[in-house]
């Protein structure tokens, strides 16, 4: 017996490392594209649209992307978990590269200087962007999820992060060089729209390489090793011998948000999540455009903080986030989220300096992405897949633009108060966020811990029948 178990670990960790090779190579190009992209974001929309219509972006694009997720949620029930990835990479790289031609253009690209809200061009640029969220980063992990079980992704979810954090810093890293360079240049020149032309089809370019990864990975890992959380996959598949589907419709993902707490448990750590970062980049981009003379300035401040917040991330997922995962678990793993932010915001209440709220930032950042990213994900794996694609698709979009929008309305209430009450409020809203966030980690970390240890699927209504 003996022999036998130690045999068959031989045959399945070369496997198991083989199979996080490449899910580490894919998120090196998510990521990779995925950070320059969501930073050129608002300087392009300024450009074309303007400043004073990023709040109404805002909220605009968590309507906008509604329909987006019920194609989303047709393609989950007619294509294969490996399928919805490539397909979703595929198309952002695509259509990125059609963005990236016309940011050229003399008219409607950033040639022509003159913002007006009446240019769709950079609407439509600005809710691409924000589908990246739901449509590349959360479709990713929720395929990774799908294939990994609770002790694989304690074992390699960590160093899964450390490889996407090395694409993050060289896509950042790369523009931050080439609009440093550029700094001297006023924005509509014409060096000054070849380098976000450069940049943009950089990031597409990356994505456009995600399918042909995971095309490798189905093809040299066998299909027994890509079970995931055992429980699941024999419920899945005993399902699928009997016929019968999960809950299935567009509403589905959004139904089984509201039903399960343990569902909505997880929106709420994104939710506090977004709202804190939401407030503290709001003031990031202030001090951005105070230091800066144009747009190629405000852009080379933006991707030399990303740049630094993933460096640090990177060690903090390949020497912190390991560790802490095996010695302690997902339940100490999700508290100590809100508490080093707390910690964080309680650092940046007390010194009240640009420096300080730049340090704030990024180490915030580092993390979410190198720590707590992880850590939650790894919630969605005891979970069916309706859950892990459709629910999570709507927590990653409409949930995150929904905070989002909240932290934008406490940053416009903030801005109507006298100087005597700005900071009070700020420490009273940041004090609050962290406290129930803390709360809500706990009832999470117990509940997971639970399911885990009973072998339970959550998002089953009855047991499969024997």
């Amino acid at each position: 017996m003996g022999l036998e178990v130690r045999e068959s670990k031989v045959e399945v960790e070369p496997y198991e490392r083989l199979k996080f090779f490449f899910l580490s190579t894919a998120f090196f190009f998510v990521i990779g594209g995925y950070t320059v992209a969501k930073e050129l974001r608002d300087s392009i929309f300024i450009s074309i649209v303007g400043k004073t219509y990023i709040p109404q972006a805002k909220v605009l694009s968590m309507f906008v992307l509604i329909p987006a997720i019920f194609f989303y949620a047709k393609l989950v029930d007619s294509l294969r978990r490996y399928q919805l990835l490539a397909f979703y990479t595929a198309f952002f790289g695509l259509i990125g590269l059609v963005f990236t031609y016309y940011l050229g253009h003399p008219t409607i690209g950033l040639s022509n200087t003159q913002a007006s809200s009446n240019r769709l061009f950079g609407w439509f640029f600005y809710f691409f962007i924000e589908g990246y969220t739901p449509f590349l980063v959360s479709v990713f992990w929720a395929f990774s999820n799908s294939i990994t079980s609770p002790e694989g992704a304690k074992r390699n979810y960590p160093y899964m992060v450390s490889a996407s954090k090395i694409g993050g810093m060289i896509s950042a890293g790369l523009a931050w060089y080439l609009f440093s360079q550029n700094t001297s240049c006023s924005f509509g020149s014409h060096a000054d729209v070849w380098i976000h032309q450069i940049v943009m089809g950089f990031s597409s370019l990356m994505l456009i390489v995600v399918p042909l990864v995971i095309y490798f990975l189905m093809q040299r890992v066998p299909g027994r090793y890509l079970h995931g959380y055992e429980a699941v996959y024999q419920v899945e598949k005993e399902n699928k011998k009997r016929g019968e589907e999960e809950e299935g419709g567009v509403f589905s993902g959004l139904i089984l948000l509201f039903k399960y707490p343990y569902v909505f448990g997880i929106f709420g750590m994104v939710y506090f999540y977004e709202v804190v970062a939401t407030v503290l980049s709001y003031l990031r981009l202030g001090i951005a455009q105070a230091q800066s003379l144009n747009i190629s300035q405000v852009s080379a401040f933006l991707f030399k903080t990303i740049f630094f917040m993933h460096l640090i991330g990177f060690f903090m997922a390949l020497f912190g986030t390991s560790t802490l995962m095996k010695r302690f678990g997902e339940r100490t793993c999700l508290m100590l989220v809100p508490l080093l932010s707390g910690i964080l915001l309680l650092y940046l209440m007390v010194e009240t300096t640009s420096s300080a709220l730049i340090g704030a930032w990024v180490a915030l950042k580092a993390v979410n992405y190198a720590f707590a990213w992880p850590v939650r994900e790894s919630l969605y794996i005891p979970t069916i897949k309706a859950i892990k694609f459709k629910s999570k698709s709507w927590i990653d979009a409409f949930g995150s633009k929904f905070a989002k929008s909240s932290g934008s309305a406490f940053n416009m209430l903030v801005s109507h108060l006298g100087p005597a009450f700005i900071m009070p409020a700020y420490s009273f809203f940041f004090s609050g966020m962290v406290a129930l966030w803390f709360i809500v980690a706990l009832l999470l970390g117990i509940r997971f811990d639970r399911a885990v240890a009973s072998n339970e699927v959550i998002g089953l209504d009855k047991e499969p029948q024997k």
